[in-house]
């Protein structure tokens, strides 16, 4: 069935309402029809099993038939401080680090981003971004949308890594990630995770975030580019702590 976030002022105890984009897409792109069934979620950790009762060009109203407590989200809560990037590179890591499970990005201007004017990243790129991230959550089946935060510059999200369990910072001169892994707490939750630009962060910010509790860490002799350095990062950390973070 497809699926769709909505606010929860918009579900009821017996009824939910979507928005009139929904419904459109509900209507003339997926063309479904009353009676038709939905899951709808309501980013709380819930999903509803939902049967379309009115359908029109602007509004969708559907009765919730059941509840359940979603299983999509994973135990590892993973923050990535993403260098800021061309656009199309970086709208596939926000896609598919969803897919995978990160539950927070943070854009990130570095000494080498391509952008370098906090300006830039308008209130309409972070709207487009978080339609990216719903639709990709939504797609993936997990319970909840990752939170977008506004861009901040490297010398801001540095001082925040010591909240974390693990901060990662990823250099060509770290560690090997398996490493890290070998020795880590088993009850390990959060992580920051830091990617750099097509240049890579340099010599002063590696060293700054080494200074305040993050790990220097690499996969190897083979040169990534950073849309593929986060993705792949990412699901490597949900794998190998997948195994040993007990479930509550």
């Amino acid at each position: 069935m497809h699926r769709f976030f909505v606010e929860p002022s918009k579900m009821g105890s017996a009824y939910v309402a979507l928005s009139s984009k929904q419904a459109y897409h509900i209507r003339n792109v997926l063309r479904l029809k009353p009676g038709d069934k939905i899951i709808v979620l309501d980013n709380k950790g819930f999903d509803y099993e939902v049967a379309l009762t009115e359908l029109s060009k602007d509004k969708a109203v559907g009765k919730v038939l059941q509840k359940r407590a979603v299983t999509g989200e994973p135990r590892i809560q993973i923050t990535l401080y993403q260098s800021l990037l061309a656009r199309e590179k970086f709208e596939h890591v926000l896609q598919k680090c969803t897919e995978i499970g990160v539950v927070r990005f943070v854009p990130v201007i570095t000494q080498r981003s391509v952008v370098h004017d906090i300006r830039a990243v308008t209130s309409r790129k972070l709207s487009r971004w978080r339609r990216i991230i719903q639709e990709a959550a939504e797609q993936s089946h997990r319970g909840r949308i990752p939170q977008l935060r506004n861009a901040m510059h490297f010398e801001t999200i540095a001082t925040e890594l010591e909240k974390y369990d693990l901060a990662f910072i990823f250099s060509p001169q770290g560690q090997p990630l398996r490493d890290v892994f070998s020795k880590s707490d088993p009850v390990t939750i959060s992580i920051g995770l830091l990617i750099g630009p097509e240049g890579g962060f340099t010599e002063a910010e590696v060293k700054a975030a080494y200074g305040l509790g993050a790990k220097a860490v690499t996969l190897g002799p083979r040169i990534l580019r950073t849309e593929t350095a986060a993705v792949v990062t990412s699901a490597i950390i949900l794998y190998e702590l997948y195994k040993t973070v007990p479930t509550k």
